[in-house]
């Protein structure tokens, strides 16, 4: 009976002979992990059909043995070991030594392998046979999952950046740790966007790399030159592009076929090699299951455009601005805290009808003299979509000395790039003389020795998202929203509406059904609870003053008629504006001063600057006057129009150089119909520029510092990104320094970011005459693939450098990671969950230590909460407590009363790294350091 032929529980034999290199170079001899067999499960035959033999009884032997071995650490993950390091473990162990013990050689060969396989290398082997708590855990890929050379330079970069996208999880779930769940709150029930898989299948699942040449692209051609030869590939098979899964074994190790491309009749070999296994559990597996619902979803006719699929027929034209929203959904499977469950969430795309050639036709239009540098200046950093291949770019250079007639070498013949389109994707470029767009690789592929840029053709990358004078158009973005945005109500209707297109179609339940999987028609009911709410201290003397933000958790009507918590009179300040604006700018600041003396912060009368025109050098003039004669405590600015190089010269020439706060409006501002409540929030933001505070929290915690630290883009040097930190200096949190470096790697981050913890700490003991006893650091800008970075580097480097300043009382510290943007939906009764509610089971991971929690309120459209994956902890407070921390510090935003998305510190850091990158682009003076001069 050949291999492929055989039911499920015969395949995976035990393949005498058969020749497989382990991690360490060593021989298998001829034993597969996959000959352990489950409880219950019938004794795997041999190929000629008997029973167990020596080999397979020694090796269940030798696996009770590593069970007792490794048993302190893997119950904590789940009870499994990754098969590579179980392989690898094996691969030493042999019917003819067994000299010694099995249990002995277990402990050693355990030792051996620990910082080879899914235990970590910091991992020590105590006497007690015990083990230390593991940092980083997960399964590792095997190192000969993926030695085979590739054809080509973009298959090689192919099979290594998949391989960096299956990287291990950080594991951040302490060992001691019982349960990370809270119990403060009232109980309530939620429902999430995710559905159960309640049966997957289990098969143990072979991996074959695919190359094709010559080399083809389009994942789409790949798969119908392959599906030509279905026949000859036994049984059913995913194909991801680059590798097939298949529950069957072939034949032979390498297969090879032929088929011709439709596109120009070229001959193509398509060369098929077994690279690797995976079995039900492993970390890679549910990479399976994800390749499966991106079948489902080809099945339902949706279209695949960049990393997700979106519906062309259900599109809606949004005239005149030459715009299409594709509606589409972003599905994710994902092990979660007891099972796997399907994340789905609801997505659009702007497709925009223009091309980057009618961009720069525009720009040759408006400009005939200066055409290039306004192309630049629009187009460098733009993401463009090419339809040929369905994939998207990021802009990086332009060169205007090449057209697509220029030439370039392909394979070693020289081609231009218009027989190039029309020889390989049968398209015709028209414009042979428009200008080549360049991609530069990134700092990961250039690492791999893939330092080759990518030459587009305008005329065939069409723009994506939105300019910005289109963000600016009030009407045109009325209309996205009111076509993007739903309430929960609706966009649990569209779930489950897609939810129903799944079980009603025919090819979908028919593919899911032969992989012994099914899909739960209902959302998931998760366990929550609503967090008490916090009272907001106004006045905190012998007579405090408090007030309930409600459950909408807003607070400003009662903030404009009560004192602030902190203010120190003003007794010179200065406002600059426009001549013509004298009028509007004096009933405007008679209407601040009232404000302020409402709240009882005492204002005096300004020195007034007016100007004659409102030219950028003007405003810069009047800026050198002030500080030079009035010494003012800040100065209010009143622009005409909202320009950004004069906004940008008005804070670079005050932050950068004078070291004054500055307070910039817009002429529209001062003459609305709702100037009363703007001059109440310029007040209090002007209050918090000169070191006041409006209102606070109670904090039980003594001798606590909270740092919010954020990463952003200068928006002129994209070499460089800006590091922001902000920490708190008081108990109250009302007073806070603020640090900015920039940065060009990971390593310069991270040194940056101790340094910068260490400035924080001399001034918090200048405030309080000693040290923070704990500190908690609350970082953003942090995507899933840097976590173990994040780790490894800046948490370890803090360590060591807090370790230094704090000698022999070592300070106690938690860094938590904050993600804003994540496809977690949640919804109560059908409305937005109100605001303190966490949750911290069903959804959550396994392997980590993390919750959600709705901090905001939303009177618009579907609550998002915020992710938090505290990945390293020594503060000694259990759970609940670290989740009603985080709800109070999102209370402390003072440019908003209410509360917000994330603890104020990382939205003071997020302010504080936006108004660099985009205004500054230089690091603020240091005599702005200990005032919220960016809000």
């Amino acid at each position: 009976m050949d291999t492929e032929e055989k039911p499920l529980a015969l395949r995976g034999k035990l393949i005498t002979g058969e020749k497989k290199t382990g991690r360490a170079g060593t021989r298998a001899r001829g034993l597969r992990l996959d000959t352990i067999r489950r409880p219950g499960q019938p004794p795997i035959c041999s190929p000629s059909g008997d029973r167990e033999d020596e080999s397979t009884s020694y090796l269940l032997e030798v696996q009770e043995a590593l069970k007792k071995a490794l048993a302190p650490i893997f119950p904590e993950r789940g009870g499994r070991c990754c098969p590579s390091c179980i392989l690898n473990i094996f691969s030493e162990f042999s019917p003819s030594s067994q000299s010694s013990p099995p249990l002995s050689k277990a402990r050693d060969w355990s030792m051996k392998w620990n910082s080879n396989c899914c235990i970590s290398s910091d991992t020590i082997l105590r006497e007690e046979e015990k083990f230390l708590p593991i940092d980083i855990t997960s399964v590792t890929k095997n190192k000969d999952l993926y030695e085979e050379s590739s054809q080509s330079e973009r298959g090689k970069s192919r099979m290594t950046q998949r391989n960096n996208e299956r990287e291990p999880s950080l594991y951040t779930k302490p060992m001691e740790m019982n349960t990370k769940k809270g119990t403060t709150g009232q109980p309530i029930r939620l429902l999430s966007n995710y559905f159960k898989l309640p049966t997957v299948t289990n098969w143990c699942l072979y991996q074959y790399r695919i190359d094709f040449e010559p080399e083809e692209d389009r994942n789409a051609v790949k798969s119908q030159m392959l599906r030509e030869h279905k026949d000859k590939l036994v049984g059913g098979y995913i194909f991801d592009g680059t590798v097939l899964f298949t529950p069957y074994i072939y034949e032979k190790e390498k297969l090879e076929f032929f088929s011709k491309r439709r596109s120009d009749d070229a001959l193509v070999r398509i060369t098929i090699r077994r690279v690797g296994m995976l079995r039900a559990g492993d970390y890679h597996y549910v990479h399976f299951f994800n390749l499966l619902m991106r079948r489902c979803l080809q099945n339902l006719n949706l279209q695949l455009v960049g990393r997700h699929y979106f519906d062309p027929h259900a599109r809606q034209r949004i005239d005149p601005y030459r715009l299409e929203l594709w509606p589409g959904f972003i599905t994710s499977i994902r092990q979660h805290e007891q099972e796997l469950l399907l994340c789905t969430e609801i997505t659009h795309k702007v497709m925009r009808q223009e091309t980057v050639l009618d961009l720069l036709e525009d720009c040759v239009k408006e400009s005939p003299t200066d055409y290039k540098n306004l192309f630049r200046k629009t187009i460098l950093g733009a993401i463009v979509l090419t339809d040929y291949n369905n994939r998207t770019y990021r802009v990086d250079d332009i060169d205007f000395n090449s057209t697509p007639a220029s030439k370039f070498d392909r394979n070693g013949k020289s081609t231009s790039y218009v027989e190039y389109y029309r020889e390989k994707y049968e398209i015709k470029i028209r414009n042979e003389n428009q200008p080549m767009l360049i991609t530069k690789p990134k700092q990961r592929m250039r690492m791999q020795g893939q330092d080759k840029n990518t030459f587009l053709v305008p005329e065939l990358c069409r723009m994506t998202g939105l300019s910005d004078k289109m963000r600016t158009n009030f009407e045109l973005m009325r209309k996205l929203a009111d076509s993007t945005r739903f309430n929960p109500s609706q966009r649990m209707e569209r779930l489950q509406s897609f939810n129903r297109k799944l079980h009603t179609n025919a090819q979908i339940q028919e593919e899911l059904k032969s992989w012994q999987m099914c899909l739960s028609q209902n959302l998931v009911s998760i366990p929550s609870r609503i967090l008490p709410r916090e009272k907001i201290i106004l006045r905190s003397d012998n007579y405090p003053i408090t007030c309930d933000p409600g459950i909408k958790s807003d607070w400003t009507s009662e903030l404009k008629s009560k004192p602030m918590l902190s203010s120190l009179p003003i007794d010179s300040w200065a406002v600059i504006s426009p001549s013509s604006l004298k009028y509007e700018v004096r009933q405007f600041v008679s209407q601040l001063r009232k404000s302020a003396a409402q709240m009882e912060w005492r204002l005096s009368e300004p020195s007034y600057r007016e100007l004659e025109d409102d030219r950028t050098q003007s405003y810069i003039e009047a800026l050198t006057f002030a500080t030079g004669n009035w010494n003012p405590r800040f100065i209010l600015v009143i622009l005409a129009t909202n320009r950004l190089d004069r906004y940008s010269a008005v804070k670079r020439k005050c932050c950068v150089e004078y070291a004054v706060p500055t307070q910039v409006i817009l002429r529209k501002n001062i003459t609305s119909k709702n100037v009363a409540s703007i001059a109440s929030k310029v007040a209090i933001q002007l209050n918090c520029k000169t070191g006041g505070a409006p209102w606070t929290v109670e904090i039980p915690m003594k001798g606590l510092m909270v740092v919010g630290f954020d990463v952003y883009h200068d928006s002129l040097q994209r070499n460089l990104s800006i590091g922001a930190l902000v920490a708190s200096l008081d108990k109250p949190m009302s007073r806070y320094f603020s640090a900015v470096s920039y940065h060009k790697t990971g390593e310069e981050l991270s040194n940056e970011l101790s340094a910068n913890i260490c400035k924080a700490l001399h001034k918090y003991r200048q405030y309080n005459n000693q040290l923070p006893q704990r500190i908690v650091i609350y970082r953003d800008g942090v995507g899933e693939g840097q976590l173990q970075y994040v780790y490894r580097h800046e948490v370890t480097f803090l360590k060591e450098t807090l370790k230094k300043v704090y000698g022999d009382n070592p300070v106690k510290m938690a860094f938590i990671v904050v993600t804003k943007r994540i496809n977690t939906r949640l919804f109560c009764d059908g409305r937005n969950p109100p605001p303190g509610t966490v949750v911290d089971d069903v959804i959550t991971l396994p392997e980590r230590y993390d919750f959600f929690l709705v901090s905001q309120s939303v009177r618009q459209g579907t609550v998002s909460p915020t992710s938090y994956n505290v990945i390293f902890d020594e503060l000694g407070l259990d759970p609940d407590k670290l989740q009603r921390l985080t709800y109070k510090l999102t209370h402390l935003y003072f440019n908003w009363s209410g509360t917000v998305r994330v603890p104020a510190p990382v939205q003071y850091a997020h302010k504080l790294a936006f108004l660099v990158g985009q205004a500054l682009h230089k690091i603020p003076s240091d005599g702005m350091e200990e005032v919220l001069y960016f809000l």
